[in-house]
């Protein structure tokens, strides 16, 4: 056996300099400095800084405008993450067991996915468009009323959610997918030969043996719903009157257009806080379900 000398061992740390240095100027630096900047004053509007401590926190945790934000994004999670995670699933085992013209199929739900988000907004934009847009377009044939789809505040979320439906339901049924080929195919002749018929196969087969698949989706889509903002911002900016302004748009708002720079870094480090501890229950979920399988 080789034996790795003290000058070998440092002749290969210089391989991981370039990496070290990026990441210490591209993710450390800034954590560092983004905590810095959450506990002083800065702002766009001056030069002047000063050193509040808490302050910016104790303010964000009674803001009336950040809780309104963060129960929409909340509301976002819950309302996208559902058919998201659900449909992802239908749609790959239907796939899967033989559904006629699979690649189009597999085409059409995963290419979605590969456009950039300002192609898709600007699909959708012009989609919705109360004027010439295409949906409005055939509900007036058809003798419908026209929808105000992303200048109503009752309606606009409901829109952008079905935006992020079809832009990224792609990435989930390709993980079910996987998931579902990787499932050995004797245990489903066992069990169709134990009398088990598709719907029986698919309770007490697929879904268990897709459990940490599952878990694992749930943990990535929270994630993702929990940081929208892309097509929030594209959309409506987080209107109309504030009912599709999420964190991440608040936050936005709050550093370049309040020019709130401490703050809204304050803001962003207690969601970056909430957003880990969803994180740690989800591991301590699959951790869970990975010793009982």
């Amino acid at each position: 056996m080789r034996r790795h000398t003290p000058a070998a061992s440092r002749g290969a740390l210089w391989f991981a300099v370039p990496y070290a240095i990026s990441f210490a100027v591209f993710l450390l630096w800034p954590i560092v400095y983004g905590l810095w900047m959450s506990i002083t004053d800065q702002s766009l509007a001056t030069t002047r800084l000063n050193i509040i401590g808490l302050d910016n926190y104790i303010e964000a945790l009674s803001d009336p405008e950040l809780w309104q934000a963060l129960w929409t994004t909340i509301v976002f999670t819950v309302v996208s993450s559902v058919p998201l995670v659900a449909l992802a699933l239908l749609l790959a085992y239907l796939v899967a067991t033989g559904l006629p013209g699979q690649w189009l199929w597999r085409l059409s739900f995963f290419a979605p996915y590969l456009l950039p988000v300002s192609v898709v907004t600007g699909i959708w934009g012009m989609l919705y468009a109360n004027d010439f847009g295409l949906i409005n377009g055939v509900l007036a044939r058809v003798g419908t009323e026209q929808i105000p789809w992303l200048s109503d505040k009752s309606i606009a979320l409901w829109a952008i959610v079905l935006v992020t439906l079809w832009w990224t339901i792609g990435f989930n049924f390709l993980l079910y997918l996987t998931g579902i080929q990787a499932i050995p195919e004797h245990v489903y002749e066992a069990a169709q030969i134990d009398g088990a018929g598709p719907f029986r196969r698919l309770w007490s087969v697929t879904l268990p043996m897709l459990r940490p698949t599952t878990i694992l989706i749930i943990l990535l889509q929270l994630l993702a719903s929990m940081k929208v903002f892309d097509q929030v911002f594209l959309l409506t900016a987080g209107g109309p009157e504030g009912s599709t302004r999420v964190v991440l748009q608040y936050i936005y708002d709050v550093g370049f257009s309040g020019y709130r720079l401490g703050y809204s870094a304050a803001v962003s480090y207690l969601f970056f806080a909430l957003i880990v501890l969803i994180s740690l229950v989800q591991v301590a979920l699959m951790r869970r379900t990975s010793k009982e399988a």
